[in-house]
């Protein structure tokens, strides 16, 4: 009990409040519904057989059949008017490859969706240690997914073979007796196959949940930070914008002076004094023999 009690302290339940943890426990619960309801199965039929002698009919000629669906082997025993004797007949059909391969695929679906949800909520660290365990759990769900788009279509196609096997008014054609016109055959209870319709359904779920699962176990990989990381080295080959102030263009700048820039010299050519008029320098450059003739 105590080691149970530190299980639970150490847990990070809070993940399955999330969509990486709240979708692997759907996982979990939709895989039980599969094989459950295909696995257990059990269905029966009746017919009738009324011979010209009504001491030698059958009316209640129960045929029973169940997983995993070999049919040939059912056998049921029906009249054949003729003395009061029996004749021993097998339904028609082996169908148990598929429903067993569904069957297969819920089962491994269950016990990995329990011990990723154990991972998830007691070593959560340790899985996304190196990214190894969120890329080793991608190619987990990949393969998953895969194989319920193939069991649940192979099982879809199984049922609907094992209904057509199965239906009274088709078995009433293998009775030979029921080939006399003198003889009346019909059915009498036709088989629920309503568990087996909603195997099929759950089967095409877990395949939504499990393809819906990829993206965010996908998210955990850190291949979508590698794919967006593809781009940077084609970025750091362009130059930075201060690089044209430090490098070789600053120093082939044609313009730039001693000081940093071109200066022009405007105070050794004159300019403005404080009363408004031109400065010496102006003045020392006209001509002297103006101011001789004055």
């Amino acid at each position: 009990m105590d080691v149970v009690n530190q299980l639970v302290a150490q847990g990070q339940f809070t993940i399955i409040k999330q969509p990486l943890g709240f979708i692997k426990a759907l996982q979990w619960i939709f895989a039980i519904f599969a094989f459950s309801t295909c696995g257990s199965y059990s269905g029966m039929f009746k017919m009738s057989v009324e011979c010209k002698n009504r001491t030698e009919s059958d009316l209640s000629i129960e045929v029973q059949f169940e997983y995993p669906f070999r049919l040939h082997q059912v056998y049921f025993d029906a009249p054949t008017c003729k003395g009061g004797k029996q004749e021993r007949l097998f339904l028609v059909g082996d169908y148990s490859s598929s429903a067993e391969f569904f069957v297969t695929i819920g089962v491994f679906s269950f016990l990995y969706s329990m011990a990723a949800l154990s991972v998830y909520c007691f070593i959560l660290e340790k899985y996304r240690e190196n990214n190894k365990g969120p890329q080793i759990d991608f190619v987990v769900t990949a393969v998953f997914a895969f194989m319920w788009l193939v069991s649940s279509c192979a099982w879809a196609k199984g049922l609907s073979d094992v209904k057509t096997a199965t239906d009274p008014e088709r078995v009433i054609t293998l009775i030979p007796s029921c080939e006399e016109p003198e003889n009346r055959c019909r059915e009498v209870y036709d088989p629920k196959v309503s568990g087996l319709n909603t195997s099929v359904a759950f089967g095409f779920i877990n395949l939504i949940l499990w393809i819906g699962n990829l993206w965010f176990v996908f998210k955990e990989t850190g291949w979508m930070a590698a794919f967006a990381g593809t781009y940077v080295p084609s970025q750091e080959k362009q130059p930075a914008p201060d690089t044209f102030a430090q490098g070789d263009y600053a120093q082939q700048d044609p313009y730039a002076g001693s000081q940093g820039g071109y200066q022009p010299d405007y105070g050794q050519q004159g300019g403005y004094n404080e009363d408004g008029g031109y400065s010496q320098g102006f003045e020392q450059q006209q001509p002297t023999s103006y101011s001789n003739q004055m």
